[in-house]
């Protein structure tokens, strides 16, 4: 009984130190959402700004997607494109250019804003890709001004699950309301970065697009 004990001590230090041993990934992966409701269609051509930036940061290995937000976000058909980067960078290089196409069309044939705004599930969605990548950096990028408007029937108000995601809020217009009343804006911010941050994930702003090179820096983000 005695030998069984120590023969499994010592098979369980063994699994502890193989498993602590073990690299962690170094891959990264982005997924960016894209508010398509009402006026904030005007603002698209800076995402595609961003997506640029994205496609010139993101190495072979790495993986991206980009989904609109609309009335019902946490699906696929709002997936507008994806990929995980070759490790043959001539490979490589093909994949991002298909995938500015595939941007570049959506932002030249969308004709109006959606009528709702389903933040909530889009970032379900992000999170939900970015796990299955398994990557060692996570990031959900949110372009959106950031007033969710569900559709009547649909259910939001439960947790979210985004342990190790960093979640980046970009161009956070204000409203008109928010002129009123600043705090509007301020609340806003605050009730997502809860909702975040509850969730296990962390919650960034970045307003200035002067910054957007430290964008997916995750060890320079505290300073952002």
């Amino acid at each position: 009984m005695k030998t069984l004990l120590v023969s499994l001590v010592l098979t369980t230090l063994a699994l502890t130190l193989s498993a602590c041993g073990q690299p962690q990934p170094t891959n990264k992966a982005v997924f960016l959402l894209v508010d398509t409701s009402g006026t904030y269609t005007e603002e698209l051509n800076k995402a595609q700004g961003i997506l640029n930036y994205l496609l010139a940061t993101l190495d072979s290995g790495d993986s991206i997607a980009v989904a609109r937000i609309d009335s019902g976000s946490f699906s696929e058909k709002d997936v507008i494109a994806k990929a995980t980067f070759d490790e043959r960078p001539s490979m490589a290089n093909d994949q991002k250019r298909m995938f500015k196409n595939d941007m570049d069309q959506f932002v030249a044939t969308i004709k109006s804003g959606s009528a709702h705004t389903d933040i909530t599930g889009a970032i379900l969605q992000a999170a939900e890709f970015l796990h299955e990548t398994g990557a060692g950096e996570k990031y959900v990028l949110v372009f959106s001004d950031l007033a969710e408007d569900l559709q009547k029937g649909h259910i939001r108000d439960f947790p979210l699950e985004l342990d190790g995601i960093q979640v980046i809020a970009l161009n956070v217009t204000k409203l008109r309301s928010d002129n009123i009343d600043p705090r509007d804006y301020l609340n806003r911010l605050a009730q997502w970065q809860k909702r975040v941050m509850d969730g296990g994930g962390n919650w960034r702003v970045v307003n200035d697009f002067d910054r957007l090179d430290r964008l997916i820096a995750i060890n320079a983000m505290d300073e952002i």
